[in-house]
């Protein structure tokens, strides 16, 4: 059954209740919750809206989630000091947090040292892993774009990622598999199909040539072949919501100007909801 998702970084301009409240309005069945707009005094009520709205939540991007200092999160700067602050966001959800996939990232290499981060994210995704564990909840790595090499990640391939969950090797640590990302990975449909149950979190958005760091497009407007690989994801086993993550920052039209998101979430759950019958369709 399909389920449609919107991240909070889709609708950024919009505060936490609006957009709990927008998307409801438009047919949203799951949100990913984004830790920064949540407001410190006011995180169980909150969160509890959600809840209260009939919308599930469907994964959480932490507000620092990069083991390593990257471009968007540069502190603090010790490995240790920031997957404290991930099990941090995990503990402030509670029990909010059961069956909940929490997103991370490795962060960019330090001076190039791949094999450090490789080793540090062995080591810390088992120890987050274990604190995942006591709410009920998951921890699913996100391999990023080459786009995004040395400013947000060391990896770039389902096959990488699928190396340091092996590595880490708890039954709540997979991957999340952002479309915009891995699209363009050699053989992508083969290594979506190798990942198995480990796929926890499933991001969508379209491919255009970016323009910044922060460039997606609106689903049906770009190049990513979605039929084929949500095919993919379906037959590697993936029951969860697919979830709407655009970035538009640092371009001239920008999907985040005031009064287009509407728009921007219908057309894409459309569209994602086409590529979705047409994946389920047999093969001639």
């Amino acid at each position: 059954m399909f389920r449609f998702g919107v991240s909070q970084f889709t609708s950024t301009p919009w505060s936490f209740e609006e957009d709990v409240e927008n998307y409801v309005r438009l047919g949203v069945d799951a949100i990913e919750i984004c830790e920064e707009k949540l407001v410190e005094d006011r995180v169980t009520e909150q969160l509890a809206l959600v809840g209260e709205s009939g919308l599930t939540i469907g994964s959480v991007q932490p507000e620092v989630r990069t083991l390593f200092p990257s471009r968007t999160q540069p502190e603090p700067e010790e490995p240790g000091e920031r997957a404290a602050r991930f099990r941090h966001a995990i503990e402030r959800f509670g029990g909010f947090a059961e069956g909940v996939p929490f997103v991370c990232n490795t962060g960019p290499p330090p001076g190039g040292n791949v094999r450090e981060v490789m080793e540090v994210a062995a080591r810390e995704g088992r120890v987050l892993a274990e604190c995942a564990a006591e709410y009920g909840a998951s921890i699913a790595l996100e391999p990023l774009s080459p786009a995004l090499m040395n400013v947000e990640s060391a990896i770039w391939t389902l096959e990488q990622a699928m190396g340091i969950v092996a590595v880490v090797d708890r039954p709540n640590f997979g991957i999340c598999l952002d479309l915009w990302n891995i699209w363009q990975n050699p053989d992508v449909a083969d290594q979506i199909l190798a990942c198995g149950d480990r796929i926890l979190a499933v991001h969508v958005s379209d491919w255009r040539t970016p323009r910044s760091f922060e460039d997606r497009h609106v689903v049906g407007r770009g190049e990513i072949p979605l039929p084929e690989l949500i095919r993919a994801i379906q037959e590697a086993g993936y029951p969860g919501a697919y979830t709407l993550e655009i970035f538009s920052r640092n371009v001239p039209d920008s999907l985040w100007e005031p009064g287009g998101l509407d728009a921007v979430i219908t057309e894409s759950r459309d569209e994602l909801k086409k590529a979705f019958d047409i994946a389920g369709e047999p093969l001639r």
